[in-house]
């Protein structure tokens, strides 16, 4: 008690706070694997319970499933329409989205040299960093996809364990994009400059092409994963704003830790959303 008789509360740990805040991350995503459900839609024609016949729904495709056996079938698939992207850009479709995503690459491109520095030299996000590490977030989104199939696989809920490999091939197609422009840019990460270094100056010069800085692989298959659950639950209206906000706050990570600058998860983002809804789950 203080001398006027109030109570002094004592103080938080901000590093327990971020710590124990990720572990109840990881219990809720673990109690939404528990508690939400989807319903394969029946073949349309194909009788249901009720003796009338199914309509294919929007929730389900009649033309897209996946199941262990069609991932390599559906990998080659999605790589094709991945890389031939351009020739869809030839017939005059996807040109807004396509240069807006551009333009504001572009235009983060331009301020890299600007921001960076000042996560350089801030401690503000310390703790948090402590907490959305690049192993804390890289297990929370293996951990995601491997929860919902096992709990599928207890429930003999098709449409979980389905959503589950659904996610596992986004993150296969966004990672083969991903190396390969890892690859070709070069570009070095932000932790790799001197705090008075120059960095202006980073494409071409990492000399560690499969772990450059361009774009953010995090974010990538967190953007990946996301978009795959979001979509498959769109009817629970909470499910969009959590998948999309933990992918956000992990795209978000890569720039305070200094691994990566504003534009490579800018990129990393729109690229993770853009297979998934584009290639994995269209239609859905």
């Amino acid at each position: 008690m203080s001398v006027h008789g109030t109570r002094r509360w004592p103080m938080i740990n901000r590093s327990s706070y971020f710590r124990h805040s990720f572990v109840i991350l990881i219990f809720c995503f673990s109690f939404f694997a528990a508690s939400v459900h989807g319903q394969e839609a029946a073949p349309a024609g194909v009788p249901t319970t009720s003796g009338l016949p199914a309509q294919t729904t929007s929730n389900q495709p009649a033309d897209r499933d996946v199941s262990w056996r069609q991932l390599p079938r559906n990998f080659l698939h999605d790589q094709k329409a991945i890389w031939l992207f351009p020739r869809t850009l030839a017939h005059g479709d996807r040109w807004v989205p396509t240069v807006a995503v551009v333009g504001v690459t572009a235009w983060l491109l331009s301020a890299d040299p600007h921001d960076a520095p000042y996560f350089r030299h801030t401690a503000t996000f310390d703790d948090f960093n402590g907490a959305f590490s690049g192993t804390n977030t890289a297990l929370e989104m293996a951990l995601v996809p491997a929860t919902f199939y096992a709990v599928g696989l207890v429930r003999k809920d098709s449409y979980m364990e389905k959503t589950a490999l659904f996610a596992g091939e986004a993150v296969l197609d966004s990672t083969v994009l991903e190396v390969i422009m890892k690859a070709v840019s070069d570009r070095l990460r932000p932790s790799d400059i001197a705090p008075t270094g120059q960095f202006s100056d980073t494409f071409f010069r990492s000399h560690k092409p499969f772990s450059s800085s361009f774009p953010s692989g995090h974010t990538i298959d967190a953007f990946s994963i996301a978009t795959v659950f979001a979509r498959r639950y769109q009817s629970h209206r909470w499910v969009p704003w959590v998948a999309y906000g933990v992918a956000g706050t992990i795209g978000f990570s890569r720039i305070t830790l200094q691994a990566h600058f504003p534009a490579d998860v800018f990129l990393g983002a729109a690229l993770g959303y853009s297979i998934s809804r584009f290639v994995v789950v269209r239609g859905q």
